[in-house]
C-alpha cells in the first residue's frame, strides 16, 4: 500500500466516528445518482453499443453453468470496432464502493479493483489505459445502461447468475464473493440466521442480496411497504448499496446484507461495523457485463482476462488485489479459473 493511500484511509477512519462517516457517505451517495455528465448529458454521451446482434435470452430452466462464457478471442468484431472508431471505451462503474470503484478524496480520480480492470480492457482494445469514459451508475441501473446503449461494459461488482444471463452477456468470472451480513459491532445479530428476526435489513434494489432475503429472510423486515411501486420511498431497498451503510450509521436500519467484498470495504471505512458470521452464506462470481448479443466484445474481454490472470503472484490480477483488497479480504491466492462454453 502506498503512503498516500494509507493516509487517505486513515482520514476515512477518522471522520468523527459513525456520525461523521454518515455525513461523508451521504454526500458521496447523493453524487452517485447522477451520471458523470458528458456530451448530451446521458450516461455515455453518444450511444455506446448500437447494432449488437439480438440473442435469445436463456431461461432459468436452461441455465446449468452461468459462469461459462464465450471463448476468448482478440478479434475485432463489430462491437469492438465501434469502440475503436469512437476512440473511447465507455464503462459503467461505481464511484462510492471503497476499494472497488471510488473517488480518491485527494485527486478526485476513480480508483479501485474494478477500475484497474476497466483500464486493462481499454489498453487492450485502444492501446491506452486512459481512453475511458467512466459512467457512474446505480446498482439498479446496471442492466438498463447496457440495454439502452449508454455504456459498452459494466464493471461494477456484478454477480453472474441465471437470471442475469438472460439480460446481459457476461465475461468469465474475475472475482469470487458471497453474501454476508454487515451490522454494528455491538449488535446481537450473529449472521445470516435467526438473529435477524424482526430486524430492519437494507439491501440494494436489483441486488442478489435482495433475492437471497426473498428466499430466506429469517423473519427480517427487508421490504418497504410499497416496494416496487411509485410510492416506494427506498427506506430498505435503495438504489445504491452505499445508501444502506448510511442508513445503518444513522440507525434507520439494523443490518445490511451485501457482498462480503463490498462489506469489507465499508467495514474498513467505519470501525463501528463488522461482518457477521464466519463466512459468506452464498458463493457468487463477478463478471464484466456487455449488451446481450455483443459476443465479440465479451470474447475480447475474456482475452484480456486471460492475460490479466496470467503470471501467478506477479499477475496484474494479484497486483491489483494486493493494492486494493488484501487488507479487507486477506488470504486470496488468485482469481477464479475461467469457464468457457463449448458452443
Amino acid at each position: 500500500m502506498t503512503r498516500a493511500k494509507g493516509a487517505a484511509r486513515g482520514r476515512l477512519r477518522g471522520w468523527g466516528g459513525v456520525t461523521g462517516m454518515a455525513v461523508a457517505c451521504a454526500v458521496t451517495a447523493s453524487l452517485t445518482l447522477l451520471p458523470l455528465a458528458h456530451g448530451d448529458g446521458t450516461f455515455g454521451g453518444r450511444s455506446a453499443g448500437h447494432g449488437a446482434a439480438p440473442a435469445v435470452p436463456a431461461t432459468a430452466e436452461e441455465c446449468e453453468d452461468p459462469e461459462a462464457s464465450v471463448p476468448a478471442s482478440d478479434a475485432d468484431g463489430p462491437s469492438v470496432q465501434r469502440i475503436r472508431e469512437r476512440g473511447k471505451l465507455i464503462a459503467g462503474v461505481d464511484q462510492n464502493s471503497f476499494q472497488w470503484g471510488y473517488r480518491n478524496p485527494e485527486s478526485g480520480a476513480l480508483e479501485g479493483f474494478d477500475i484497474d480492470l476497466v483500464r486493462a480492457v481499454a489498453q487492450d482494445i485502444l492501446g491506452d489505459r486512459d481512453a475511458v469514459i467512466f459512467r457512474a451508475i446505480p446498482t439498479n441501473q446496471r442492466v438498463a445502461a447496457l440495454e439502452h446503449d449508454k455504456v459498452d461494459v459494466v464493471v461494477r461488482t456484478m454477480t453472474i447468475n441465471c437470471k442475469r444471463i438472460g439480460q446481459v452477456a457476461f465475461s468469465t468470472a474475475y472475482f469470487q464473493a458471497g453474501q454476508q451480513v454487515l451490522a454494528p459491532k455491538a449488535s446481537d445479530i450473529s449472521g445470516y440466521d435467526a438473529s435477524l428476526k424482526g430486524k430492519r435489513v437494507c439491501t440494494a434494489e436489483g441486488s442478489t442480496a435482495y433475492d437471497a432475503l426473498d428466499e430466506q429472510s429469517f423473519g427480517a423486515v427487508y421490504k418497504d411497504e410499497h416496494d416496487g411501486t411509485e410510492l416506494d420511498e427506498d427506506r430498505l431497498t435503495v438504489p445504491n448499496q452505499l445508501d444502506c451503510l448510511v442508513r445503518l450509521q444513522l440507525g434507520e436500519v439494523d443490518a445490511v446484507v451485501t457482498d462480503n467484498a463490498l462489506a469489507a470495504g465499508q467495514a474498513a471505512q467505519d470501525p463501528a461495523v463488522e461482518l457477521k458470521g464466519d463466512k459468506p452464506f452464498t458463493t457468487e462470481y463477478y463478471g464484466v457485463a456487455a449488451k446481450l448479443g455483443a459476443d465479440d466484445l465479451v470474447a475480447r474481454v475474456n482475452h484480456v482476462l486471460d492475460d490479466y490472470r496470467r503470471g501467478g503472484d506477479a499477475s496484474p490480477w494479484m497486483t491489483s488485489y494486493r493494492t486494493w483488497l488484501s487488507e479487507g479480504l486477506p488470504g486470496i491466492k488468485g482469481p477464479p479459473a475461467p469457464k468457457y462454453r463449448s458452443n
